[in-house]
């Protein structure tokens, strides 16, 4: 009779070893994780979270610059097709960005076009000089609001600016201040159906129900309104957070969570996960709403 005795394994004691390990470096690099190291050595590993390779940098202003073959655009502020016969294009600060993709690429196909910027000082301007050749060869109406000359635009000036605005597709980005005060002026004159706006940084929900959020490395439980990011929470109570542009665009604060409800506060949406589940949370973006096991 042949008798078969299975071999010891070693299967597990590696994995919690390597578990032991992996615990130990990412708390020695806290706030920030291993990959984050790794991307500074080698960007394009395999299996790293790849946004974008940056080929050129051209400075534009003294605080702004043009990364070049970044990655594809993404997003729904774009020019229909065919073009509106009428178009105005409302900008400030790097909100000129998005616009000056659509005038590199469909300046041609637009007959009427008018561009109000506004910026602090003339040497904010982003863009500046191809936006005053474009001025200078009669294919677009220019006109540039600097706030240390003009003040702060007031969009009752429109009227004066470009007198036919409530005639025209427009377009606007640029701080949520401009882009608020544009929304209810538009809608006051109920054309609010022709404006679009892109905005960089989110529109937050009004505070609501807030909670206990619980940090399971830390075993700290905190309280936090419906209005604070538990980013913002965390660090308040001096829990190192992971974290980025906080601005819900890098994914650099996100963490796992393992129960309860967090509240997005750019749309107010509530997401629930249950016990014995898991989910990745961009914290810089998302409020507790009742309560949240945190795990960074």
């Amino acid at each position: 009779m042949t008798t078969t005795v299975p071999r010891p394994t070693t299967a597990r004691p590696r994995v919690a070893l390597r578990d032991r390990v992996l615990r130990l470096v990412e708390f020695a690099t806290t706030p920030l994780l291993p990959s984050d190291y790794l991307d500074l050595i080698d960007p394009l590993r395999s299996g790293a979270d790849l946004r974008g390779r940056i080929e050129a940098v051209a400075p534009e202003t003294r605080d702004a610059a043009t990364l070049v073959m970044l990655d594809q655009a993404t997003g729904d502020f774009t020019l229909p097709s065919p073009a509106p016969a009428k178009v105005l294009f409302l900008t400030a600060g790097s909100g000129i960005t998005p616009v000056m993709g659509m005038l590199r690429n469909h300046l041609g196909e637009l007959a009427d076009v008018a561009q109000v910027h506004c910026a602090p000082t003339a040497s904010d301007v982003i863009f500046a000089s191809e936006l005053q050749a474009y001025a200078a060869d009669g294919r677009l109406a220019l006109t540039v609001n600097l706030d240390d000359e003009h003040g702060v635009l007031d969009l009752a000036r429109l009227d004066a600016l470009v007198p036919d605005w409530r005639e025209r597709e427009t377009w606007t980005c640029g701080p949520t201040g401009l882009l608020d005060a544009a929304e209810a002026h538009w809608a006051g004159a109920d054309v609010a159906d022709r404006l679009h706006t892109e905005r960089f940084r989110p529109t937050v929900v009004e505070p609501g129900e807030g909670g206990e959020i619980t940090f399971l490395n830390s075993d700290l439980t905190v309280e936090a309104d419906g209005g604070t990011p538990i980013l913002d929470a965390g660090e308040e109570a001096g829990v190192l957070m992971p974290s980025g542009c906080r601005m819900g665009i890098c994914f650099g604060c996100v963490v796992t969570m393992r129960q309860g409800a967090v509240r997005d506060l750019r749309t107010g949406d509530i997401t629930v996960v249950e016990p014995g589940d898991e989910l990745p949370v961009q914290t810089c973006i998302n409020a507790v709403a009742g309560s949240c096991d945190i795990e960074l």
